[in-house]
């Protein structure tokens, strides 16, 4: 039965075919499907094959009479309420009793007064409403907590796990059914397993919370035995007059294994510098590494990097997830030499991990700051466009925060669309206090998106003036997609004729698929 509706699914249960017959018109008169049984075995597997909303039960029936039968559906697991009348020409109150006793909602004595059952079967509609829409609201809220992917685990003042998310069994490796009702402690490693129970109860017990209402790290353990560095967080609800516990657990396995290439590629990059004290080429070395992986060779993409010094915070990124998207990043971090690069390669790693497993925008441009506004100094920040093109879809997205404004230009040289930077650079602020919705947006055959960094736009010529927006956009007007980059860095060597750029400047030239 659908929440709304008033047709029911009726399991009608009597050993008199002319009663259940008289049953039978009446119940589909008032618009509801009829299943009919004659005793009470009959209709315990009724009940079990076609799953009816509603029972109107017969007592006395060979068999199995209807106390039984109720007895035996009440019995049967089942997630859902199905309420059961019984229509029986017994009308002493030891027979309502009993009745009510072997699991009925309601009783009615024959001969059945209609109007009165007609009015009980309408009750009856309202409360399995009232019931569907409960289900159907857990049924939204279970999609939503599957969807996630951080494991969600309850657990009762005792630590017995309630229920489970599907990201549960993906990270611990446990079904839900080996989960539910076994203690929480069995997903945590010796020696906290053995001491589970008494961090619980010295907390419910008035004791200081040590993991409720804050953010932990810690090891769990999986059903195969390994350990998996994961955070906690776990929030206290009261459900009734019961005391329970929501945790939401997410793996940091990635994350610990990046921040430890960070630790290592930081101390290399410090020996280096005490060694032999030549920042720039080390920063070189490692940026010219970045430079060339390959997804910046796609046929798709053109770019050009001009560092003012040896190396300076511009980068651009590109590579193809396995399903066909297109990502493509151009990053600014503060600084030049050493300390720019130290700022650009997590952001590097991150990208290309991410957009390696189908990530969109949003995802990339959140951990990108996480692990920016964590490891990185105030002061140090990155400003960066990150972009993804769906080759199936021929749809995109795109995330500007502190680099110049982002075009999309028809196959006419013409700006169709701009993609303004709205957003604060990457590590000043945290990850709820930055707005990393990307914009959505469709293109037309032979379009192209045209990235760059505020080094393209402020490149002075010997006069002092900036090349600016608008040689920018004559030097795209009127050019053919294959000519355009080429217009573009014609138009800044002209400018710039023998002057060298002050600062560095960055230009990429991406096609619409």
């Amino acid at each position: 039965m659908e929440a709304g509706i008033n047709k029911l699914k009726v399991l009608a249960v009597d050993d008199n075919r002319t009663n259940l017959h008289i049953l039978q018109v009446f119940l589909k008169k008032l618009g509801h499907d009829v299943i009919l049984a004659e005793n009470g075995q009959e209709a315990v597997d009724r009940f079990r094959r076609d799953q009816p909303d509603l029972i109107l039960l017969d007592i006395m029936m060979p068999v199995m009479d209807g106390f039984e039968a109720a007895r035996q559906i009440k019995a049967t697991p089942s997630e859902r309420w199905t309420p059961i009348i019984f229509l029986s020409a017994l009308n002493r109150d030891e027979n309502l009793v009993e009745g009510l006793e072997a699991g009925a909602d309601d009783y009615l004595t024959k001969p059945i007064n209609f109007v009165v059952l007609e009015a009980k079967l309408r009750s009856m509609e309202r409360s399995l409403s009232m019931q569907q829409a409960a289900i159907d609201a857990r049924n939204r809220l279970q999609t939503v907590s599957d969807s996630v992917l951080e494991a969600i685990i309850s657990i009762d003042e005792k630590g017995i796990i309630a229920s489970v998310n599907r990201a549960t069994e993906t990270i611990f490796g446990w079904t839900s059914a080996e989960m539910i009702g076994r203690n929480v402690s069995m997903l945590t490693p010796e020696p906290h397993r053995i001491r589970h129970d008494d961090y619980i109860n010295a907390y419910t017990s008035g004791g200081v919370p040590r993991v409720i209402g804050q953010e932990r790290e810690f090891e769990a353990q999986r059903k195969d035995g390994c350990r998996v560095p994961v955070s906690i967080g776990v929030t206290e609800v009261l459900i009734g007059s019961q005391r329970m516990f929501i945790g939401v657990v997410r793996d940091i396995s990635d994350r610990k294994a990046a921040e430890q290439k960070l630790r290592e590629n930081a101390r290399l990059l410090q020996t280096y510098y005490d060694q032999t004290q030549s920042e720039q080429q080390l920063a070189l070395r490692l940026m010219e590494k970045q430079l060339h992986r390959a997804g910046l060779q796609d046929t798709r993409l053109q770019y050009k990097v001009i560092a003012a010094e040896n190396f300076s915070g511009d980068i651009v990124a590109a590579t193809r997830s396995p399903e066909g998207r297109v990502y493509a990043m151009l990053a600014d971090a503060t600084g030049h030499g050493l300390a720019a690069a130290i700022s650009v390669l997590p952001v590097l790693a991150i990208f290309y991990r991410l957009a390696r497993r189908n990530h969109g925008v949003r995802e990339i441009v959140l951990e990108m700051n996480e692990q920016l506004k964590d490891s990185m100094p105030i002061g140090r920040f990155v400003a960066a466009t990150v972009l993804m093109l769906d080759e199936q879809t021929l749809k995109g997205e795109i995330w500007v925060g502190g680099t110049p404004t982002a075009y999309l230009f028809d196959r006419l040289g013409i700006a169709r669309k701009t993609f303004p930077s709205d957003n604060l650079p990457l590590g000043i602020v945290g990850n709820s206090s930055l707005d990393c919705q990307p914009l959505a947006f469709g293109w037309d055959k032979e379009s192209q998106i045209v990235l760059f960094s505020d080094g393209l736009l402020e490149a002075e010529n010997a006069n002092g003036q900036q090349f600016g927006t608008a040689a920018l956009e004559a030097a795209v007007a009127h050019t053919s997609p294959e000519n355009r980059f080429a217009r573009i860095d014609a138009a800044l060597t002209r400018h710039l004729e023998n002057s060298v750029a002050a600062d560095d400047v960055s230009l990429m030239v991406i096609d619409c698929p």
